[in-house]
């Protein structure tokens, strides 16, 4: 579920220190807020502790997490990392480490948990029979059953190429690019649904591709509802990110080996 980031990035804000800043006004006024994330940086991890035990949410809509996962996350294994781990068989998951989320969970005791994810064997599957069919009912309101934008179209699927070094048919890329659409409209269903259930805040932990403004999920949320108050967040590593936010906070990068050594050739 890692993907490296290479390529079409751009520089959006001076950085901010990751720890440094607490939520502004204009995220503990808004109805949802979308706490982005490199996956496996640590310091990303800690600013969304800080500002869920600061937000007090409601309600805690994870990328990581399937709705089946997220009804495993009861009052009673959140109150130990280790049995929580085991009841998201989070070892199976292909996320990073979970020492690195449970202060999330921590941080909001209780918060009601919905999970947004995907899984791999659905994504799959979307590119066989279409993201709008996949999906599911409202998929026409949620805009999956419309082309995107020629030039947007073009442009993701430049990310998508760039993301997967090269690497990826042409052919392909349209379908990459349809199932993170089909990612972002699932994250904003589960969001709206913690909304109407929960009548709080909710926070949204996902991938910066996901909380960018100009296309990720808050555009899908305001696709539905117009009126509603949004607030993202993105986390660059030394002031490097991609997409439209709220608000941008920077921390150093960790050590990565090169995730395109593998397609080198001798």
């Amino acid at each position: 579920m890692r993907h490296a980031l290479v390529g079409l990035i751009m520089m959006l804000a001076a950085p901010l220190t990751a720890t440094a800043s607490a939520p502004p006004p204009a995220a503990r006024n808004a109805a949802v807020v979308l706490l982005g994330e490199v996956h496996d940086n640590p310091a990303h991890h800690q600013t969304q502790a800080e500002w869920v035990a600061d937000l007090r949410p409601a309600a805690l809509v994870f990328e990581m997490l399937t709705p089946q996962q997220a009804a495993a996350a009861t009052p009673t294994t959140r109150r130990d990392a280790e049995a929580l781990e085991q009841a998201l068989d989070w070892a199976n998951s292909g996320w990073p480490a979970f020492s690195l989320y449970f202060p999330i969970f921590a941080a909001a005791p209780t918060a009601k948990i919905y999970g947004a994810a995907v899984p791999r064997a659905q994504a799959r599957a979307a590119l066989v029979q279409g993201v709008a069919d996949s999906f599911g009912p409202k998929a026409e309101i949620y805009g999956l059953t419309q082309a995107l934008p020629p030039a947007q179209q073009q442009q993701r699927e430049t990310m998508q190429a760039l993301s997967h070094c090269n690497a990826l048919p042409a052919e392909m890329l349209p379908g990459m690019v349809d199932v993170q659409r089909l990612r972002d409209a699932v994250l904003a269903r589960a969001t709206l649904q913690a909304l109407d259930e929960t009548a709080g805040l909710v926070v949204v932990i996902t991938g910066n591709g996901h909380a960018r403004n100009d296309w990720g999920v808050p555009a899908y949320l305001l696709r539905l509802r117009p009126d509603l108050t949004v607030f993202a967040l993105g986390q660059s590593e030394d002031g490097q990110i991609e997409g439209r936010f709220d608000l941008v906070l920077d921390a150093p990068p960790v050590p990565r080996d090169d995730p395109c050594a593998a397609f080198a050739k001798d």
